[in-house]
């Protein structure tokens, strides 16, 4: 039996997980929060990185990783961190979804000729978050500082490099590549043009490694993994396969599923990601999830998201005709950026406190289901469905979610997925170092606690109310989705 860890480096914390390699089984764990403090108390749009490292080694503090073998590197996804030639930070870190940068999102998408363009090169359409825009925004707001940038990272990249002892090599993992916007995950390379595109000129991008391969061994002789992006790390830690999905309900919502195949999108409904496992990891956002229960929350004088449960609980399925369309930001899903959201079916009989929040709940659920249909037009199989999100617990969502979707819905236990799935990748990178392992066939861990939910006998109600959702959408902005 050998002992791995996996550091998960999110946007506020950083979390450890110390596992047994061959089960899976965590047998101790250390965390820390980011010493970072925004003026307006809010996440800051720039961070030092150096603050990543005093809060993992404060998380591994006390002797945390004593006779681990090898560790695996998981951190936020889009932190972009520009280096000079001498590998110092050019300006901090530009991390998460940074609105600074949606002009130079447009600009960037302009420039390459639509929408569609950007599908085909690199299968994602330009987003404020992604480090391909922030590199647009760097050029034309801090021009010296963008001369300057000649090495581009990402938290992940940059962390597992530390790690190393700042070697000559410097690395990344399909997972991570595919979300900057000039790695292509169709053909697993860099568009070296569209980085001069965004940021004026060249700059020394990661070598990008396999999923079971070492990014190097540590002076101490600690082998470190490829590492990779929460979303992947996540993914590879609750055991997704083929036919998995997973919908994850934060204030927006996203489903993503494993496929053999990149999927380009003229549309750039759907992001083509790289899984952690050689696999691809299609992605459909929308923008209108929890928000969408806050909202119906305060317009009822709700206190808190368990309460507008209860009360939904107390309407039944569709919510005595009521349909809301939850497009209260706007949505990317269909593609209705400037759209406000609906409320449909009033009566005298409906207009009572619970049935509108039972509609909050379907109205979110079958806009994440509208996303789900986009993968499944694209033949993407979707036969089992991990629910995420503090949300997923709430009673009224496990209600709908089964029989709105169709297919058994896998609700598990909060865990910290993506130290885990950092774990397994060093588990996996340590096997095939010792000879023990296949490069093509992760580790088989213990899968996550969770509790199975089926549509049994409200499947056929649960796709009339669908039915009816899709109705009130065709008619209200006919065209607008087209899966």
């Amino acid at each position: 039996m050998g002992i791995v860890a996996g550091l998960d480096s999110s946007p506020d914390f950083t979390r450890i997980v110390v596992c047994d390699t061959d089960t899976g089984a965590v047998l101790r764990q250390g965390y820390a929060s980011h010493p970072v403090e925004s003026p307006d108390g809010g996440r800051p749009s720039d961070i030092d990185p150096q603050a990543w490292l005093l809060s993992l080694g404060e998380a591994a503090g006390g002797g945390l990783l004593e006779g681990v073998q090898a560790i695996g590197v998981s951190a936020q996804q889009n932190a972009l961190v520009p280096l000079d030639a001498q590998g110092n930070t050019v300006r901090p870190a530009m991390v998460g979804g940074d609105k600074r940068a949606q002009v130079a999102a447009a600009d960037l998408i302009d420039a390459l000729g639509g929408r569609e363009a950007w599908a085909q090169a690199v299968g994602c359409v330009p987003q404020a978050a992604q480090p391909v825009t922030k590199l647009r925004w760097l050029a034309k707001t801090e021009p010296e500082n963008a001369v300057r940038a000649a090495v581009l990272m990402q938290a992940h990249d940059w962390l597992v490099w530390q790690l190393l002892g700042r070697p000559v090599r410097r690395t990344t993992d399909r997972g991570g590549a595919s979300g900057t916007g000039y790695w292509s995950a169709a053909t697993g390379t860099y568009r070296g043009d569209l980085v001069e595109l965004a940021l004026g000129h060249q700059a020394m991008l990661p070598e990008v490694i396999g999923p079971a391969e070492a990014a190097g061994t540590t002076p101490e002789g600690l082998l470190i993994s490829a590492g990779t992006g929460e979303t992947m790390a996540a993914a590879f830690g609750l055991g997704i396969g083929l036919g998995d999905a997973v919908v994850s309900l934060g204030a927006s919502g996203s489903v993503m599923a494993v496929h053999p195949e990149a999927l380009v999108d003229s549309s750039g409904m759907i992001t083509s990601l790289a899984d952690a496992t050689g696999m691809h990891l299609p992605v459909v956002t929308t923008l209108n999830a929890v928000r969408t229960l806050r909202g119906t929350a305060e317009l009822l004088g709700m206190p808190d998201l368990e309460s507008l449960s209860d009360l939904a609980m107390k309407s039944t399925p569709g919510a005595h005709g009521l349909v809301l369309l939850p497009y209260l930001e706007g949505e990317r899903t269909p593609h209705l950026p400037h759209t406000a959201g609906t409320l449909v079916g009033l009566r005298r009989e409906s207009m009572k406190p619970e049935h509108l929040a039972r509609a909050a709940f379907e109205g979110m659920l079958c806009g994440l289901a509208d996303a789900l249909d986009v993968l499944r037009g694209r033949g993407v199989e979707v036969r089992r469905i991990f629910l995420l999100g503090a949300v997923a617990e709430l009673s009224a969502v496990q209600a709908a979610a089964p029989s709105l979707f169709g297919v058994q819905v896998v609700v598990p236990q909060p865990a910290d997925y993506a130290a885990i799935g950092a774990a397994r990748q060093a588990a996996w990178a340590l096997g095939v170092s010792q000879g023990s392992l296949d490069p093509r066939t992760p580790p088989v861990w213990q899968g996550a606690a969770a509790q199975v939910l089926e549509p049994g006998e409200e499947l056929a109600v649960g796709q009339a109310v669908r039915q009816q959702f899709v109705s009130v959408r065709e008619q209200t902005h006919p065209g607008a989705f087209r899966p």
